[in-house]
Order: C-alpha cells, then sequence, then structure tokens
C-alpha cells in the first residue's frame, strides 16, 4: 500500500528486498535483515516498528555518499578533505547535496538527488571512478558510494544493489553548512531535495563522458567464478544467527575478500595488514555480529589466522593465475599466433605417447590387449588421465575401427575366390554382388577373369553368396566382440587410476599445513567406509608425511569407534585441551572452538595427545 500524498517516501520508489532491524539499545549497532518475500510499504515506515532501508532499482534520479565517524574523510578528522570530497563531483555536474546524520554514530549521508532518470550501475560506476581518480578509496568504513559500482553478475544475473537506510529515522538530522543540526522533518527534507535537484545537472552524456575517460580494468568472472562467489555471498551475508559459527564466517569472508575483494570494490588485491583490516571491517558490520559472536574479545587474533592461512593455501587473487585475466569470452586467435601454453603442453604429451609407443615396438613388447598397453605406457612417466585424452593415439580399438572401416580382405585358403568360376573380389565394390549368370570358362586368356550375362534362364550362384555372407558376419561379431571387451577393459583401467589419483591427493591434503583443503579432506574422510582406511595408508608420501597421516587416520577410526556426534567431539577437545593446559602451566595452543575440523589446526605434538586420549576412552566404553 502507497502512500501517494507523501512526497518524502515518494523519493524513495524502489523497495524490494529491503532491509530492517530492531531499533537498537543506545551505543550498539542495528542488527540488519534482507526481507525478499514481498516489497516495502509505505505504512510500514509510518508504522515505526524497525529501522529501514532501501536498495535501488535499475534507474535511479538520486545518489549518496556514506561516511562513517571513523573515517579519514568525516570532518571531524580532516574538514579539508571532507570538503575536497564534494567539489570532486563537480565534473559530473553534482554541485549540491542535502547532508544529515546517518544515525546516532554521527556518521554523514550526503543526498544528491537530480532531474534525469540514469541507469543506477553506470551512476555508481561514474562516482566511483571519479573519486578514486581523486585519491579517495571508495571501501566499507571509509567512503561508500550508493548505488555502488557493481562490476560483476551472479550465474549471469545482476547481483542486489547494496541497501542504506532511510533517512529522518532516530539519529538521522539534517545539517546546515555548518555541519550543524537544524530543523527537521519530512516537509524541511523535501524542500532541500527540490532545491538540490534543480542545481545538479547530472545528464546521460555527461554520465558516459566520465565512465570512458576515468573508465578502469573491467573485470568479467567466469561461469565458475560466479558460483564461487554467489556461494561465498550465500554463506556471509546472512551473518550470524546462532553461537559457534564465527570459524566458519571469518573463513567465508577472508576468503571472498582475498580472491575478489578487487573485483567488487575496485584497487588493488589486498593483502597482509590491509586484508585483516577489511576483513574485521566486514564481519563487525555483518547482522547479529554483536548478539551472537563469543568471540568479539579476540576477533583481531582470529581474523589474522584465518588471512596467514588463506595466503599460504592454494587460492589466488582471481585474475592473476598465470599472469592473465579470464573472461568468459576468449578472442579467436589468428592463424599465425604462436602456440598457447596450453597447446604447447598438449603437445608435448602427444610426442611422449608417440614417443613411448616406438620404443616398445621396437622391442617388441608393446602388448596388444588394451589394459596391458595402458600399463605398460604408464611406466613411461604418462598420466592416466593424459592416455585417456590421447587414446586416439595409442588403443587398439582405434586401430580396429580403422580396419572395420575398409572392405574386409577374407583368407582364400580354398581357393574358392581365385577360381574361375567365382566372381573376382576386386572387380566390384562389394562381395555380395548378386551373378545373374554362370562365369565364362572357356576364356583362358587375359589379365581378368570376365563375366558374361547369363541367359534368362540361367541359376544364380545363391548358395556360394550365402556362404560369403555368413563368413562376414561371424568375422564382424568376433570384431564387436573385441571391441566391446577393449572398451570394457579400459573403463576399468581409467576407474582404477581415479580412483587411486583421488586416494592420493586426500591423503596429500591430510598431511598439508593448509587447514583449509585439510577440513575438506576431513570431511571426505569421516563418510568413507573403514576398509578404504587401509588403501589411503599405502599412498606413496614421504616418512614424516606418512607419520602425520597414520595419526590422523586413526584419530578418526577412534571417533567412529566412539560415535561421538560433533557436539561431544567439541566438550572432549575442550576438556581435554583444558586439563593439558592446567597440568603443563603453559597456554594451549588449539582453537577456541572445537569440532573434527579442530585437526587441521592441531599440532602434531596435539594429535598424538588426542589419540592417545581417543584410545584411553574407546577402551573404557568397551562391554
Amino acid at each position: 500500500m502507497q502512500e501517494r500524498s507523501n512526497r518524502f517516501l515518494a523519493l524513495f520508489p524502489h523497495r524490494h528486498d529491503y532491509i530492517y532491524a530492531n531499533h537498537p539499545s543506545p551505543g550498539k549497532r542495528p542488527q540488519w535483515q534482507t526481507e525478499s518475500r514481498h516489497p516495502l510499504s509505505d505504512r510500514l515506515i509510518a508504522q515505526g516498528t524497525y529501522l529501514y532501508g532501501v536498495r535501488f532499482g535499475k534507474e535511479t534520479q538520486y545518489a549518496m555518499l556514506d561516511i562513517d565517524i571513523g573515517s579519514a574523510y568525516h570532518p571531524r578528522r580532516d574538514p579539508i578533505a571532507f570538503q575536497k570530497l564534494a567539489e570532486a563531483l563537480e565534473p559530473l555536474g553534482l554541485v549540491s547535496a542535502i547532508t544529515c546524520t546517518s544515525s546516532d554514530s554521527q556518521g554523514l549521508h550526503l543526498y544528491f538527488p537530480f532531474s534525469e532518470s540514469l541507469t543506477a550501475w553506470e551512476v555508481g560506476s561514474g562516482i566511483t571512478l571519479l573519486l578514486e581518480s581523486q585519491g579517495f578509496k571508495v571501501t566499507p568504513g571509509q567512503l561508500e558510494v550508493f548505488p555502488n559500482a557493481r562490476l560483476y553478475t551472479i550465474e549471469n544475473t545482476p547481483n542486489l544493489f547494496n541497501a542504506h537506510r532511510l533517512p529522518l529515522q532516530r539519529g538521522s538530522y539534517l545539517l546546515n553548512d555548518d555541519l550543524e543540526p537544524i530543523w527537521t522533518d519530512q516537509t524541511t527534507f523535501v524542500d532541500q531535495w527540490k532545491q538540490c535537484q534543480s542545481r545538479n545537472n547530472l545528464s546521460n552524456e555527461t554520465l558516459q563522458r566520465i565512465i570512458r575517460q576515468k573508465k578502469r580494468r573491467s573485470y568479467r568472472l567466469s561461469n565458475k567464478a560466479d558460483k564461487f562467489l554467489n556461494d561465498l555471498n550465500a554463506e556471509i551475508e546472512q551473518g550470524w544467527t546462532d553461537h559457534g559459527q564465527t570459524n566458519r564466517l571469518l573463513g567465508r569472508i577472508t576468503m571472498r575478500t582475498y580472491v575478489f575483494h578487487h573485483v567488487m570494490y575496485g584497487g588493488e588485491p589486498l593483502t597482509g595488514d590491509s586484508l585483516i583490516k577489511e576483513v574485521l571491517a566486514v564481519a563487525k558490520a555483518l547482522p547479529g555480529y554483536e548478539l551472537w559472536c563469543r568471540h568479539q574479545h579476540e576477533i583481531e587474533d582470529r581474523v589474522s589466522e584465518w588471512v596467514s592461512c588463506i595466503e599460504k593455501s592454494h587460492y589466488f587473487h582471481y585474475g592473476e593465475q598465470f599472469g592473465k585475466y579470464k573472461s568468459k569470452k576468449e578472442k579467436p586467435e589468428s592463424e599465425d599466433t604462436e602456440p598457447s601454453w596450453n597447446q604447447q603442453q598438449s603437445q608435448k604429451t602427444k610426442d611422449k605417447i608417440q614417443n613411448a609407443l616406438k620404443e616398445l615396438s621396437d622391442k617388441n613388447e608393446l602388448p596388444e590387449q588394451a589394459t596391458s598397453r595402458f600399463n605398460a605406457l604408464r611406466k613411461f612417466g604418462i598420466g592416466g588421465g593424459s592416455l585417456y585424452r590421447y587414446k586416439e593415439l595409442w588403443h587398439p580399438l582405434w586401430k580396429l575401427q580403422e580396419k572395420c572401416s575398409h572392405t574386409p580382405q577374407l583368407n582364400n585358403e580354398s581357393g574358392q575366390f581365385g577360381h574361375a568360376d567365382a566372381p573376382n573380389c576386386h572387380s566390384s565394390t562389394s562381395l555380395l554382388q548378386d551373378v545373374d549368370g554362370n562365369n565364362n570358362k572357356t576364356n583362358d586368356s587375359g589379365d581378368r577373369k570376365s563375366i558374361t550375362s547369363q541367359s534368362e534362364g540361367g541359376n544364380p550362384n545363391r548358395e556360394e553368396i550365402q556362404r560369403i555372407r555368413e563368413i562376414l558376419s561371424k568375422a564382424q561379431l568376433a570384431v564387436d566382440l573385441q571391441t566391446t571387451q577393449n572398451v570394457i577393459e579400459v573403463e576399468e583401467a581409467f576407474a582404477q587410476e581415479s580412483r587411486a589419483v583421488h586416494l592420493q591427493q586426500m591423503a596429500y591434503w591430510l598431511t598439508l599445513d593448509d587447514p583449509i583443503l585439510m577440513v575438506e579432506a576431513l570431511a571426505w574422510l569421516r563418510q568413507q567406509p573403514p576398509e578404504l582406511c587401509a588403501e589411503l595408508l599405502d599412498t606413496e608420501l614421504s616418512e614424516v608425511q606418512q607419520q602425520s597421516l597414520e595419526t590422523i587416520v586413526e584419530i578418526v577410526e577412534q571417533l567412529q569407534r566412539l560415535d561421538w556426534g560433533p557436539r561431544r567431539i567439541g566438550e572432549e577437545l575442550r576438556s581435554f585441551f583444558e586439563a593439558t593446559m592446567t597440568q603443563s602451566g603453559v597456554a594451549s595452543l588449539a582453537p577456541t572452538q572445537f569440532s573434527i575440523s579442530s585437526l587441521a589446526h592441531l599440532t602434531a605434538e596435539q594429535r598424538q595427545q588426542w589419540l592417545s586420549y581417543l584410545r584411553v576412552s574407546a577402551r573404557e566404553a568397551m562391554p
């Protein structure tokens, strides 16, 4: 229900996917939540039960800057920087703004209304580019632009714009040119809006010109990166909803910030202290942080640990792998372009297979069967995946198919096919050609036996033709059976190879110092049957890695034997390490939030201690 007579609320027409929060206690941040089931109505806003905020639609007639109280650009810290910030937007024609406090926090919101309806993401991009060209950093906690510069999509669908709280709610007051509070009501706000709108002259032509002049490199996410970013957003944006979520959320926030921050907000990829500060800012701003997070007293240490993990892991800043940026559409290569790195590696692999085949053939050691040939080629250091990819180079099946594509040549042991009475197999395109008369037996000269037409009453050689067909049928059946057997053998060999490679990878991950990979391997191991552990221990590892793997596998086996759930595991771990810390008189290095994934954060000594504890517990639990 829209109240058409309310001129103030009409200034903010986009009401879908709005945000809301309970009125917070003094000095506390509101815990924002998103409501996407229905749009926000004027009557709900007027009711005032909650704080409300709105997003932007496809087009907009205003933009807004958000400057937090702790920002380097806030007038309390740098009055000149604040003045320069407003002047920086003059090239766009934005010369007049409504300034008001955002809330009790004393942050500032600067509204820039204009008359022409413009594409929202272009408005955000133009303002962001112009501010950054003047040295201002558009980043949460310092300076934010609404609508934000959306440079990516999720699954080819535009992502939501960031939401901002509506003005004139509790703690939001209009300010004069000296940044002092003045009489504030909706009528005064609308009057100022109309005055600024008449002064600001932002047009589409001006906006496009600024974007062309200041445009930075545009990042386009691949389909896999789209999904990865979407998955991270789905976990992060809801924030805390209960206790015990800090470790997971900090890991997801760190990963998204490390991989995608430069894509989402521009600038250079974040590392070190800059990455830590950004993760802290995002975490503290999420819904439910103050209510549910029990690690606020040590949040900086926890973030530092996660930053250290991500920087040592296999993850990288999006677009930096191999020194080039990955996009959804690749330009076609010209004919004279040098082979790419992938093409060069592919050719090397093909050459390796062909050289191995030649060597085996020269030694008369090239097996006939597919499985034997596969295993023989593997001894030359060629991976199973490479053999599968280029199976046309070595697989006997392809040789058989080539033979079958030509006319079969049958053995002529009885001499029928060379007899003068038989049709010459080279005089026709088919062995099954019908013969309409008897062959000429008197033709004893010439290079080829001729075939003359039989009189209408002649007897065609039907029995001979039928016999030939039976021979061919049996030969084709033998080829089909051999082909099927070859396919089955190769598929079985590839399945065994793939399984062995996967076991090797999981074993390797379980011995790494990378907690991210180790947690994934632990989750996989917990779902496997007990007999798989023996196969896992047979993988080729160094002595140190083998010892570490044996410890971890036995820990998982003991936990499966004890049948403890996640809560029980956490309680047992906590009590065990608290007792260890008390006995030793030193601080424990174990994590403060315990679960099966805590194994990824324990030292080798702590894992041995935990394993000894589990052995005792398992013996005590036996009937």
